[in-house]
């Protein structure tokens, strides 16, 4: 009698909670933005340790709250108040049962008062789940692990905008065209005024 209610068990927390028995962590991530010359890639295992470059990447990014639907969740619905400084883009491949997917995160490690992270909600987990997204708060351990594999050690200056070509040859063609108009306007004075 007691093997048939474990079994009934397991298979209803199976059914109930669908995506904690399929939930995978990244095989990898991969981190662009400001003040690197190229993007970082971190390999490994992402599920469950919280010691491996990886591990840490998804434990102090919220990761898994984010993708996964947890309750009570710990992330929330609006962005932090405080400044975020410059902003990086995480991608993470995700092994899972019909192939590997790609979800974005957004990570600002200089944030004022700890690292912060945003997942976009409805990105789509191995075709079919869709991940509830939000926002989360890391610990200084983010940050220093990232500086390690070669994020600067402090948040770099804004880029100071340039003029585009667009914006040269259209500043240019105005000035040949003022200078055309002018040209012209002599050309009729000079005609006009009595000899």
């Amino acid at each position: 009698m007691r093997r048939p209610m474990l079994f009934v068990a397991a298979l209803t927390a199976l059914l109930l909670f669908p995506a904690a028995a399929v939930a995978k962590g990244p095989s990898a991530a991969t981190i662009s933005g400001p003040g690197l010359s190229h993007a970082i890639t971190i390999e490994g295992f992402g599920e469950g340790d919280s010691t491996s470059p990886l591990g840490i990447l998804v434990t102090e990014t919220g990761f898994f709250p984010q993708a996964f639907e947890q309750t009570p969740s710990s992330t929330t619905r609006s962005r932090p108040a405080d400044r975020l400084g410059p902003r990086y883009d995480v991608k993470y491949t995700v092994p899972g049962p019909s192939g590997d997917s790609t979800l974005r995160q957004v990570l600002y490690p200089y944030a004022v008062n700890g690292p912060a992270s945003y997942m976009a909600r409805g990105q789509k987990l191995w075709g079919t789940q869709s991940v509830p997204g939000g926002w989360y708060r890391g610990t200084a351990t983010l940050k220093s692990m990232l500086v390690k594999k070669g994020l600067p050690a402090t948040a770099p200056a804004p880029a100071t905008r340039t003029a585009s070509g667009r914006t040269v040859a259209v500043a240019a063609g105005a000035g040949v065209a003022f200078a055309a108009g002018a040209l012209v306007l002599l050309y009729r004075r000079r005609r006009s005024t009595p000899r």
